[in-house]
Formats: structure tokens, sequence, C-alpha cells
């Protein structure tokens, strides 16, 4: 049976404990609170973070999101019931069985399952092969797990300082004959580090996947489980030993997607489907019995495969997002800054204002390297239509054709890594590695809905699930 907690109000302060005080509710107590306005909020009262102010009161609800509710605007608070909550993830020890495939899942701080700290409110990442198996027991019928942390960062600190250890940590569990990799990785930058890990993790000879949850293991709605499921599988059976990312296809839990790293994109910021192949089709969809393969034009599983791990990154390279009005003292800046490569996403078909031009070339003539992606994200860069684009061609500027800025970013930052002359910098850019410059967009590579319209609400009343 579990015990209280010795604070009953554990965090809360200020207004906020006053208020859960004047109506004799606890953290864990489930209420029905109504405010100013007549609204019900039904579910369990949170444990408030240290770090938070002292106005609201946190509520649960039952569909698993958590509300804030302003101490000024609660009416009453009715409590129906009372059950402190079990947080921690039971740690059981993984199973070995000979006949499974060995995964390597290598963790940088994303959160796959999850348990709540009580003094700040956080979800904690549950990541040992024995709290992964307490909190998602199938992966025990998939493969034999290793878990191996390499940093506990948000994805937003991802950086040159554990971009090449991860590459590297890759290469050492392929050459100790893990049959498949997973990365547990956060969400936001996750694209950026399957484009570079594309470069320098190059022929590999199994499953490289990384994966993530746009919402945490504490709430209903979590699609970490079911993401990691889908990931293991695919590192430990699915056939494309390229790296991957694996997450939601649609909103539903019908099936996962796995996407090409450098070609994918975070499209939602909390949407559980947010990650969206840009400029081609999803490599495959995944769920917990099979695979459904969308392509063959991919490299296939073999274990006799020689991986190469180039693990070199040059940090100096920026992303100028192109607007109108652009002065050309940012460019100048750069420069005086020690930059040595820019990727501009122009608009259109490859294109910033002419007051640019002097200052771009001045940065050229310094030696430093300017390529042009297009902000549009779909479609090539195209700059021999306009005057505009063949006069920055003139310049010096090298179009990326379909390569998504942060692909460019990251490529950037790697072929800097190896070499500063400037014929040997656009060559390997403008040479691909891992299909981030494609021959031609599918037919079926450009498919946004518009919401409103007759034939989309049909097609939406008919397949939304």
């Amino acid at each position: 049976m579990n015990q209280p907690a010795k604070d009953p109000l554990k965090g809360y302060r200020g207004q906020a404990r006053q208020a859960l005080e004047r109506f004799g509710v606890r953290v864990w107590s489930e209420v029905r609170l109504t405010n100013d306005a007549g609204s019900v909020f039904e579910g369990v009262i949170l444990p408030r973070s240290e770090t938070f102010d002292d106005l609201h009161v946190v509520v649960k609800m039952r569909n698993g999101y958590n509300t804030g509710v302003h101490v000024e605007r609660i009416r009453a608070i009715q409590e129906l019931g009372y059950k402190e909550a079990v947080y921690k993830i039971p740690e059981r020890e993984f199973p070995f069985n000979a006949g499974l495939p060995k995964v390597t899942l290598l963790g940088t701080g994303g959160t796959i399952a999850s348990r709540l700290d009580y003094r700040t409110g956080a979800v904690i990442p549950a990541f040992t092969p024995g709290e992964l198996y307490g909190a998602v027991p199938e992966l025990a019928d998939i493969c034999n797990l290793t878990t191996r942390k390499l940093f506990g960062v948000f994805s937003e600190n991802m950086s040159k300082d554990q971009y090449i250890p991860l590459a590297q940590a890759i290469g050492e569990e392929i050459a100790a004959g893990a049959d498949g990799i997973v990365i547990g990785h956060g969400t936001d930058t996750m694209g950026h580090t399957a484009a570079i890990l594309s470069f320098m993790v190059q022929h590999s000879p199994v499953p490289i996947v990384l994966v993530g949850s746009q919402r945490s293991s504490d709430r209903p709605s979590s699609d970490a489980a079911l993401n990691l499921i889908h990931a293991v599988r695919s590192a430990a059976y699915g056939d494309i030993a390229e790296v991957m990312i694996s997450m939601f296809g649609p909103t539903s839990d019908r099936y996962g997607l796995l996407h090409r790293g450098t070609r994918c994109r975070k499209m939602h910021s909390s949407y559980r489907s947010t990650f969206r192949t840009v400029g081609d089709i999803p490599l495959c969809m995944v769920s917990r019995d099979r695979f459904d393969y969308l392509t063959r034009d991919y490299l296939p599983r073999d274990k006799s495969r020689k991986v190469h791990i180039d693990a070199v990154y040059d940090d100096r390279v920026t992303i100028l997002y192109y607007y109108p009005g652009m002065k050309p003292d940012l460019v100048d800046a750069l420069v005086e800054k020690g930059y040595k490569g820019i990727v501009i996403a122009g608009t259109g078909l490859g294109h910033v204002n002419k007051p640019l031009y002097p200052a771009l070339k001045r940065a050229i003539q310094q030696g430093v390297h300017v390529v042009m992606a297009v902000q549009t994200l779909w479609g090539y860069a195209q700059m021999y239509v306009y005057d505009t684009g063949r006069d920055l061609l003139d310049i010096g500027i090298v179009p990326l054709d379909n390569m998504l800025p942060e692909t460019a970013l990251m490529k950037l930052c790697w072929v800097l890594g190896h070499t500063q002359d400037h014929a040997e910098v656009m060559r390997m850019m403008r040479t691909p590695v891992s299909h981030e410059i494609t021959e031609r967009e599918p037919h079926n590579g450009y498919l946004i809905l518009q919401g409103g319209l007759p034939e989309t609400e049909e097609f939406i009343t008919s397949h939304w699930k």
C-alpha cells in the first residue's frame, strides 16, 4: 500500500497552497474543480514544481493533459477520491534469449519511458534495460537489449560535442556485433542529428533508428512505448540499413513510419505524427507485426558490410534565413566573427535582395563558403531562371537543389571538417551521400492538405481515424 506524501501539498506555496487548504484537498486528490466561468475540470491534483509560481493549481485531466487554473478563478474544488500515484517504473531483469537479435539502445537524453519526480513535477527518463523492461515488457519478445547512456541533454543542446562521440559509439556497437542500433533522442532536433549521422556513419551493415516521444510516458496519450517498440523492431528485423527516424505515422497508433535521416523534418510542435518526409515518401510503415516497405531504393541490411565512421565536424557554420529588407551588415558580422560557411535559406527558387550582393561577394572572397537552399522546403533551388538567381551564381553562391536547409547545415559542417578548399567543398556539397539531393521529386512527394475545401473534407471524413 502506498504511503501518503509527508507534505500533502507537495510543491505548493503561497496563494495556491492556501486555495487547496481552503477546499480541503491534497496532492493526488481526484477532484472536480469549477472556475469563475462555470467550466469544470475533472482529474488529479499534481505536485507543483518548486521552480514554478504560486498562483496556479495543476490538474491532470482524464484525457491526459495537464491544466493550470489560476487561484483567483477557482470557485469550488470537490474531492472525489484520493490515491497517491505510483510513479516509479518497476525494474525487472531483462531476460536473455539466445535466439533473438542483439539491439543496442544509445541514450542522448530523450525521454522514452519515464517516471514523475515528486520534487519538481518533471518527468525523469527510465533507461536501464530493467527499467525499460518494466515499462515496456514487449521489448523482451523482440530482442536482447543492451543500453548505453552517452549523454543526458535536451535535444536543443546537441552539438559537435555530442555528434562525434555518438557516431563513434555507433561504430563501436556495430563492431561488437549489434544487429541494430536505436538512439533515444529528443524530438526537437532529431532531424538535425539524423542528418549529421547520415554523413558520419556510412555503409552501415545494420539499421540505425532514432526514436523519441512527443508526449511523456505519464500521459495516457503518450506515444513513447509504441514508438520504442517500432524502433526496436526496425533495428532488430528491418531490412533498411540506413540512418532513420521512427515515429508515429498518423495521429492514431495504427502504425509508425521510418523516415530517411536526410529528408525528414519535425513539422508540428505537439502532434504525435509530427515528422514528415519532405520531397520524397517515407521508407516504410512499421507496426507490431509487419513491415510495409514503400520503396526499394534503400541500402539493405548486410552484416558482411563494413561500416565507415567519418566523424568530423566544423561548427563555424550558420543558416541565414532570408527575409525582405535583410541588411548586408548581417553577412559582414558573420565573416567578422569567423564563420566559414553560410547556408542561405532563400525565397522561391533561391533568391535574396540585391543589397546583400556586395556583402556576399566579400564573404566569398574572404574564404567563406556560401550555398543556397530554399525556405519553401519542397522543390529545388533553380537559380538560373531569373536574373537575380543568375547574379548570385556569378558571385559564387552554389545551389543545393532540393537539400533541406537543416540537412545542408549539417552537411556543410561535416564537409568543412574535411577541407577548406573551396572547389572541394562545393564538389562534396553537390555530391549526394544519402539521398540528401535527389534527381526529381516524386509526384506524391509534395502533399499538403488544405482544410475547409470540399475535396479535403471529404477525404478527411472518409479516412481520418
